[in-house]
Formats: C-alpha cells, structure tokens, sequence
C-alpha cells in the first residue's frame, strides 16, 4: 500500500555519513515535533536527480524556511558514502539540506514507492516524490507519475501546495 496524506510515516532508520563514518537516524526522531520536508529520488548522480530535483530544493531553502520548514531531507536507495559525496557534488550539504541513505531500500518498501528499471541499472529504488510531515504525519504528498519528471515534486511545486 502507497503512503497517503494524512498517514504516519513508518518508523524507520535511515543512514548518513558522520564525523564517526555511516550513522542510523530515526526518522521518527527527525520528524517528531517538527515541520519536515522530505523529498526522494530514484538515485544519486542520475540526470532529473542531479540536474532538477536537488537543486529546486537548494532554490526553495528559504522559501520553506519562511513555511516554518525546519529540515529539508532527500532520501535515496544509495548508500551513506555516496549521498554524502552527492550531497557536495550538488551544494546540497551546503545549503543545509540532509542526505539520508536508505541502502536496503526498506523505507521505501515501507511506504510502497519502490520501483525497478533493470536496463538502467537500478533495482529497489525509489520514485520520485516529495512529502510535507508535521509530527510524524504526512501532510502533504506529492508522487511524480514517472522518474524522469520532476515537476509536482520539486520544491516548487511542493511549495505552490503549502
């Protein structure tokens, strides 16, 4: 079943990379009392993710901010060492934005947005979205219909729904 607005997030641990090397965060604890923007891409590196989807959340930082937006999350079914080297590629990392791994893709089973593209090479990965959580509830849920677009779930388009 597809994660909806109005559905608690499922508890799940993602993985950043941090002083010590990969680290488990609670998503729970991310987003408990707090206003969340979370956004996923089907990988680092690939062109709509590299190209689009980060940068419209580095260009609508402060716009969110103004939102009440606390902390902008991408998620991506790679692991810690590759989101943390992404997360500099892109200027994500230095516009505060958070890049989580979810390497075995189970938060992305969890809320049922896995897909896979054997010819490109990507297996388990995630569709593209973006999601507004308040307290650990979805609030605002914004799926693209393909992983090439990045249109509703830009930061831009989340924005125009806030």
């Amino acid at each position: 079943m597809t994660i909806s607005q109005g559905d608690q997030l499922p508890d799940a641990t993602l993985v950043e990379m941090g002083a010590e090397g990969p680290a488990p965060v609670s998503l729970a604890d991310k987003t408990k009392g707090r206003k969340v923007v979370i956004f996923a891409v089907p990988g680092a590196y690939t062109p709509t993710c590299h190209s689009a989807h980060v940068p419209s959340f580095i260009r609508t930082r402060d716009q969110l901010e103004a939102k009440g937006v606390e902390e902008i999350i991408c998620v991506s079914v790679n692991d810690p060492f590759v989101m943390k080297s992404w997360g500099e590629a892109t200027g994500a990392t230095a516009a505060g934005i958070t890049m989580l791994g979810d390497p075995d893709s189970s938060f992305t089973k969890a809320l049922g947005m896995e897909f896979s593209a054997p010819p490109a090479g990507l297996n388990d990965r995630s569709k593209r979205y973006a999601m507004l959580v308040e307290d650990g509830k979805v609030t605002l849920f914004q799926p693209e219909e393909s992983p090439g677009v990045c249109e509703v779930s830009a930061g831009e388009g989340l924005l125009d729904n806030m």
